[in-house]
């Protein structure tokens, strides 16, 4: 009887393993988020490569419904659109704490990189992201790249601009619903 169980089992290990190296395969695809704005989708595939704790907060956070609503408050032309305080001042956070920074040399600031927004603390970001309008090489290496836009961008060149240098929107656009999708 001991023998047929692990001919059995023996017999089974090649398909047990194909099986897990195939939903190993499959959990490595990076997680995307849908961002619907009143000009269109716009897909986000995350970095956990680049920035895993970053990644995994707006992950959570989405599945929270944290970002349903809120608004882009901070809008440079030419450089990049803020958003995801829950308070929509450009002041606050989630009740989650602070990440450590995840600062990376193998990628940069490129047009459509999603940057995890801080203050002057390298190791306080929290909720809030941006999105690049263009390049902006010199955030390499100060900022956390959590993701890409890979789908969408035409509408993120759409949301309203903010005035002067600090980019404060009077009459703000706002994220109107964002979910993760597979």
């Amino acid at each position: 009887m001991r023998r047929r169980n692990f001919a059995a089992a023996a017999a089974l290990t090649p398909m047990m393993m194909e099986f897990s190296m195939s939903e190993a395969a499959a959990d490595t695809t990076p997680p995307k988020l849908l961002m619907e704005l009143t000009y269109g989708p716009v897909t986000i595939e995350l970095r956990p490569d680049l920035a895993p704790l970053a990644s995994a907060r707006l992950v959570t956070l989405t599945e929270q419904g944290v970002y349903n609503g809120c608004k882009f408050f901070r809008v440079i032309a030419g450089f990049m659109a803020q958003t995801g305080d829950p308070t929509n001042t450009g002041m606050g956070g989630s009740s989650l704490p602070n990440l450590p920074a995840e600062f990376t040399d193998d990628a940069s600031f490129l047009t459509g990189t999603v940057g995890m927004a801080r203050t002057q603390d390298p190791n306080s970001a929290n909720s809030q992201f941006f999105i690049c309008f263009a390049p902006a090489t010199f955030l390499d290496g100060q900022y956390t790249i959590v993701g890409q836009v890979i789908a969408g961008m035409d509408a993120v060149q759409q949301i309203k601009k903010g005035i002067g240098q600090s980019g404060s929107v009077p009459d703000p656009d706002s994220i109107i619903k964002m979910t993760v999708v597979s």
